[in-house]
């Protein structure tokens, strides 16, 4: 079948104000409190994995919302300049764009404070069904924060899926923190790699609500990993400094990444999947996919925000490389 894009994403998109570091609690009663750095960037699950996987030199198609306002006309204008297709951004008429404060700590460690804005009306009427079925992969993102897309997610998945496309699925985290269910097993069983962080891993295991993470003796981790897969994905865990793991059903796989001493890890995971998506859209198996994969992540944290870092396909092969893995 022809393809029109390499990658379409199904997701967020929002400016990102990066402050910090921050290593003391925010001080109310109008107190005033000075970090060594602040940036205005793009954001959003879904946007920066965009990004990250058009700097890999994927064609990459975007659809979300945003809204009519200064703050929706820097995301279109960004997510272009980077290589993104945005015929699928729309524009709500009525509710303003997301908007993201991001507080980082010397650790790096961070603080999220998000107004949602369009993230509520987004739905399934804004994934054109030529770019669904014309894209060679489909990815998700931000599943707890986008309720309409997550209900429509299991059909459009199983859509791209009988187009011929692989599909992929970063939750990220459930501001709630209840973490309920939401047909999220409908949708694992036609999402065909979970890409969640340690954290969240964790928790969409137990929510499923298998005793298998609390097993006697089981690394909390590898068995959350093992209840994920066992409804129908191969799941690949970011860990941050301990690297990422991979459960295809039947074995783990890990790899300690790559070492990076990060300014912040914002986006870091999202670059992450753009690097697992890019690696398999490029026939990599998956132990080598899994490599590249910590290698974006790694090195976009080498600068400010999401974007900015983001690495092209021949800096991570040679990050790989200095690892002394030969792809």
């Amino acid at each position: 079948m022809q393809h029109t894009f390499d990658l379409l994403v199904i997701g967020d998109a929002n400016p990102d104000i990066v402050l910090g570091p921050l290593d003391t609690p925010p001080a109310f009663g109008q107190r005033e409190q000075l970090v060594d750095t602040g940036r205005l960037t793009l954001g959003g699950s879904g946007a920066i994995m965009a990004c990250g996987a058009a700097r890999l030199g994927l064609k990459v198609a975007f659809a979300g919302r945003v809204g009519d306002d200064e703050a929706g006309r820097f995301v279109r204008t960004a997510l272009t300049a980077r290589g993104v297709d945005t015929q699928a951004l729309h524009t709500d008429p009525v509710l303003p764009t997301p908007l993201t404060v991001i507080v980082t700590r010397g650790d790096g460690d961070r603080a999220i404070l998000t107004a949602p804005g369009t993230l509520s009306a987004g739905g399934p009427d804004d994934v054109p069904e030529a770019l669904l079925t014309g894209a060679r992969h489909v990815h998700a993102s931000s599943y707890f924060l986008l309720p309409r897309i997550a209900e429509a997610l299991p059909r459009l998945l199983a859509k791209a899926r009988a187009g011929g496309a692989t599909t992929s699925l970063d939750t990220n985290d459930d501001p709630s923190g209840t973490w309920e269910r939401r047909g999220i097993e409908a949708t694992l069983a036609v999402t065909d790699y979970l890409l969640p962080n340690a954290q969240e891993a964790l928790a969409l295991a137990d929510a499923i609500g298998s005793t298998a993470v609390s097993a006697p003796g089981a690394d909390p981790l590898d068995a959350a990993a093992a209840v994920l897969a066992a409804r129908g994905p191969h799941v690949v865990v970011k860990n941050g400094a301990e690297g990422a793991l991979l459960h295809d059903g039947r074995a783990l796989r890990r790899t300690p990444g790559t070492a990076a001493r990060p300014l912040d890890t914002v986006g870091a995971g999202d670059s992450f999947d753009a690097g697992w998506v890019a690696a398999l859209l490029h026939g990599l198996p998956l132990p080598e996919a899994l490599e590249i994969a910590a290698a974006c992540g790694a090195l976009s944290t080498r600068a400010h925000g999401g974007t900015p870092a983001q690495p092209t396909w021949d800096e991570a092969r040679t990050a790989v490389a200095r690892n002394g893995k030969n792809l």
